[in-house]
This record gives structure tokens, sequence and C-alpha cells, in this order.
């Protein structure tokens, strides 16, 4: 998460065009520090501004029962991430991880069922936007980037050839993850690019339901090859393909983004060690981390 926000991604968190927030600058409303000609937004100033002028927690509490809107329970839901699932863990926030599937986590978040939901579904012109758009254009929703992610193909140490396209695993067993997940998007996605179908490969019987799963499967020798992420064949000790790089993002309740559990998180994640952290897991860039790419109207 970078220090400062642009001009643009402070627009989209108050939700104005960026001549208002032009407007606000001058009349001296926002904190903002000029470099070079560039306004730039201290991070830390800009969400303690906005804290500051948020309704006391009586008056926000009334709000939600007027609306007939129930808060989000502390889970973080969605697509697995291992440098999310370490996060959650290192800075003791308090919030709960149930990684089923980018999708699931979309449908959660639609229906009130998490605080949060990790998102990367591919789409053609990028990742998640249109679909968390048609959902939440009028929600109190906002999509936050999280990291860029090398997802390939995973394989085995010892095979008699090593296979950097889907055409070149035919005859070696597949693993999958299940259906609702986002890496199950993008196999299809890269299925189609190369003119196959899933009836091509030799997928295996089970699944596998997170990152680290299947990449232990594979080293396990319950399966010859899959699509997952560079972090997953480092931990363990497999070959990698890489093959697309995706975004994965935060799709997070606006509300319980300036909350302390969420705020525990983004501390730690503006911090070295979390840097350093996804160096070792290696396959991230995070150096886009704390992006606006959507924001909801309501």
């Amino acid at each position: 998460m970078t220090e400062f926000y642009t001009t643009s991604e402070v627009a989209a968190l108050l939700r104005v065009r960026p001549r208002k927030i032009y407007d606000m600058v001058s009349e001296g409303a926002l904190p903002v520090r000029k470099v070079t000609g560039k306004l730039l937004f201290p991070r830390r100033e800009i969400e303690d501004w906005l804290g500051s002028r948020a309704a006391p927690a009586e008056d926000q509490a009334a709000e939600r029962r007027a609306e007939n809107v129930a808060e989000p329970p502390l889970i973080a839901a969605g697509g697995h991430d291992p440098l999310l699932e370490w996060a959650l863990r290192e800075s003791q926030s308090g919030i709960a991880g149930f990684f089923d599937g980018a999708m699931d986590g979309l449908a959660r978040a639609e229906r009130g069922g998490c605080a949060f939901a990790g998102l990367h579904i591919p789409e053609d012109d990028g990742w998640n936007t249109g679909a968390v758009a048609a959902k939440f254009a009028q929600a109190p929703w906002v999509t936050i980037e999280w990291a860029q992610r090398r997802r390939g193909l995973i394989m085995r140490r010892g095979l008699t050839t090593r296979p950097e396209t889907l055409k070149a695993t035919r005859g070696l067993r597949f693993q999958a993850r299940q259906a609702l997940a986002g890496s199950e998007l993008v196999l299809d996605r890269l299925l189609a690019a190369e003119g196959m179908t899933r009836a091509d490969l030799h997928i295996v019987n089970t699944i596998e339901r997170s990152e680290f799963d299947l990449a232990g499967a594979i080293a396990q020798g319950r399966a010859d090859v899959g699509l997952g992420l560079e972090a997953g064949a480092r931990q363990f000790n497999l070959d990698f393909a890489p093959m697309v790089e995706e975004r994965f993002d935060l799709l997070v309740w606006r509300k319980a983004f300036f909350d302390p559990p969420f705020q525990k998180l983004a501390a730690l994640c503006a911090s070295a060690k979390f840097a350093e952290k996804a160096r070792e897991f290696g396959g991230y860039d995070v150096s886009n981390h704390g992006a606006v790419h959507f924001n909801g109207a309501r």
C-alpha cells in the first residue's frame, strides 16, 4: 500500500469528480502535498480526515437500521491468496478467513455474508471491475488492489518433458480446483486461447480448494500438473511455467475499511515486513497495492 493517494483515488473514495477534489484543495479542506506540481494526498491523514467526519457509532447504527442493512460479519471470503492469509494472521486483525473461491466470495458479499472478498475474475479488458460493477454499482462497496500474481503450470519434478502450454499437458494427470474458484475461470480462458476444452485434459477425480492444497497434491504425487500460483510452486519446491499475470483485488464493505480490524491489516501492509513476505513467497508484485479500482455509489 503506497503512502499517498492520487487525486483520482481520493475522488473515488469520496465519490465525487476529480474537479471537486481540486476545489477542496484550493479551499484548504483536504490534507495534501504538492510534489513537482503534482497533488499527493497522505494516506494516513486522509483516512484520519475521513474518520473525523464520520457520524458517531450510535448514528451509524441507527442509519443501518433505517436502511435495513445488516452489518456484514468480520469474515474475509473469496479466492485464496497465500499472502492475504499470512497477513490476516500476522496483523492480528481478528478477521476470519473463509476462502472458497472468487465467485463464492462475490456471492457472499452481495448477500452481506462477509466484510470483504478476494477476487481474481478474468474479463476481456482486465480483472474484476465488470463483475463487481454489475452487482455493486449502487452499493457501499469498494474494490482495492491487493497484488498482481503470476499464475501458470505447476508440475512435479522429474517429468519426461516440461510442459510450457496446456496442450503439452495432454496425458498428464491434471489437478483442478473447485468450480467457484477464480483459477477455474482463468483455466477456461487459457484453454479457449489454445483451442482446447476441459475434455482435452486428464483431470483427476478429486479437487483441491486452495492454492497451497493444489500444490501439495502435486508434490505428494496425486497429480502431475495443475494451474496455480508461482508462490505455491516455490512453497513445495515444484517446477513452474508462467502463463498469466492476474490482478487480485479485495472487494471491501466501505464502512469496514475504516474499522480497527481492517486498519490493523492495512497497517501491516504498509510495512517493510509485508513487502519482504511478498518477495519471499515469489510471484507477487505489490507496487500498486491499495489502488482503488471501483467504488459503489451509495
